[in-house]
């Protein structure tokens, strides 16, 4: 089993559906001890990308995935791995069956900038269309943008 942890605009399972269609939603849980931020700004989506940086603390709403080897290997593609724009990390993610280890992707780059409006609202419907909690869903769309 792989088991990929995804944030952002990831959350939203049909984006998901997209990207991996031979994985499967396995649970939702939290990265806890990470907090969302944005980084790369001079990289895409007309301001910063989507990250997640470790800090005691705070946590990050994940959707977890049961993830087919070749949807793991497209998903690479996806966020860039051979171009050394994301690499791929393992981390707990606390979920109501207990800790569980999944891959997840964070940013090879300084952390730092705004995100688009456009990038930031579709982060915030990604995360409401995966259930995350309404103050979670609210914190994301109160955040500044670029």
């Amino acid at each position: 089993m792989i088991l990929y942890a995804a944030y952002g605009s990831n959350l939203d399972p049909g984006h998901m559906q997209d990207r991996a269609p031979h994985s499967p939603v396995y649970a939702v849980g939290w990265l806890e001890g990470w907090r969302l931020s944005f980084g790369g700004e001079d990289v895409g989506w007309e301001g910063a990308l989507a990250t997640i940086v470790e800090d005691p603390g705070e946590r990050v709403y994940v959707m977890l995935y049961d993830m087919d080897r070749y949807d793991a290997e497209r998903l690479d593609v996806w966020e860039g791995v051979d171009a050394q724009l994301y690499r791929r990390i393992r981390a707990r993610v606390s979920t109501l069956d207990g800790e569980i280890l999944a891959w997840t992707y964070v940013l090879n780059a300084y952390e730092g900038g705004l995100p688009s409006k456009r990038y930031l609202h579709l982060m915030a419907d990604a995360a409401q269309k995966a259930g995350a909690p309404t103050d979670y869903v609210e914190g994301l769309r109160a955040r500044p943008t670029a």
